[in-house]
């Protein structure tokens, strides 16, 4: 028996958290649930965004399965997510972008690729934000490391190698950022060598946003830092139907957390309509992560068998089902 963190979320979370477990119910995987509150949630009822038994029972359980957190405006964490990675030195940001049937799409087929993102260092964190007395000029730190660069390339060829995939594709600045991008990629090469059996090459970072629109079936594994990271990984969102179909694992030696990327949608929030693909997606990673590949497939079998029935869809996905029918339909096809 395995038991896991649920984060239900705010805006659209609780409902596509309600669906996900409705799916993994039906799959009889021995699964139990610690429900934690977090975000706008938790600020109303404990005060905080992220209470200490919030992280206790992450800590405790080692996996969390988490909606979309809102962080309000002004003081505090500038992201609960970012809080969440650097307290739990979650440092492998992954992210899966595979063409599904029937999505409104640039690529209905040919996109199968993963996006590797370091996740606790880089511009993306923030360290160092300063603004001048007059507000003319703005500044910010950006730190890399050769620890936090090996370890995340390490993990990319790794993930190739477990996964089936042939190539790793390093992306950097270093041609202009010479010293932060450079020792990224000087990390990167140097690790590259102890993966004989795994193709490796190197790309900057605008061309490569180029050629994932142009010929985006050239990727196989991306591998880069935070703030690149951040911006590949919804562009290739982009390339097969949106965050709607977008799931991200943050992982790492202590503690994963599986989550669907997009926002918390207010807008939609208690209406039904939501698409809870991302979040299902998310929980596939989460089953392969725990050993249960069959599992994580099967998941995404029923997924896909769905999405090409097209009988329940969400109105983001161009039809007229709801949350709960969709999580039905595909529990139906498992």
């Amino acid at each position: 028996m395995t038991t896991i963190t649920v984060i239900r979320g705010d805006g659209i979370g609780p409902e596509i958290m309600d669906a996900t477990l409705h799916v993994l119910d039906a799959m009889q995987l021995g699964l139990q649930y610690e429900f934690a509150d977090a975000g706008m949630v938790a600020l109303e009822k404990h005060g905080e965004l992220l209470p200490a038994a919030t992280m206790d029972s992450i800590r405790r359980n080692r996996i969390a399965l988490k909606s979309p957190l809102t962080t309000p405006v002004g003081g505090g964490f500038s992201s609960i997510n970012v809080e969440l990675r650097k307290r739990f030195d979650l440092y492998a940001n992954v992210r899966p972008a595979k063409s599904f049937p029937n999505t409104k799409s640039r690529f209905p087929s040919g996109v199968d690729l993963v996006t590797v993102r370091e996740n606790t260092e880089g511009a993306y964190i923030g360290e160092g934000q300063a603004l001048s007395e007059d507000g003319e000029v703005a500044t910010l730190t950006q730190k890399i490391t050769r620890r936090g660069s090996e370890r995340i390339v390490r993990y990319a060829f790794d993930l190739a190698r477990k996964t089936g995939r042939r190539k790793v594709t390093v992306v950097h600045k270093a041609n202009i950022l010479k010293s932060t991008s450079g020792l990224f990629l000087k990390t990167a090469r140097e690790v590259a060598q102890q993966y004989p059996d795994i193709e490796c090459n190197e790309m900057i970072v605008d061309n490569t946003c180029m050629q994932l629109v142009m010929r985006p079936e050239q990727f196989d594994v991306i591998v880069t830092t935070n703030l690149f990271g951040d911006i590949i990984s919804d562009l290739c969102a982009g390339l097969v139907g949106g965050l709607g179909l977008a799931p991200g694992a943050n992982i790492g030696t202590e503690a994963a957390i599986f989550e669907a990327v997009h926002g918390s949608a207010p807008d939609i929030a208690g209406q039904g309509i939501a698409n809870p693909c991302a979040l299902l997606l998310g929980a596939g990673q989460m089953l392969d992560h725990l050993g249960m590949a069959d599992q994580g497939n099967r998941l995404r079998g029923a997924i896909i068998a769905t999405l090409e029935a097209r009988d329940t869809l969400t109105p983001d996905l161009g039809g007229s089902g709801t949350t709960l029918t969709f999580a039905k339909a595909i529990t139906s096809r498992l």
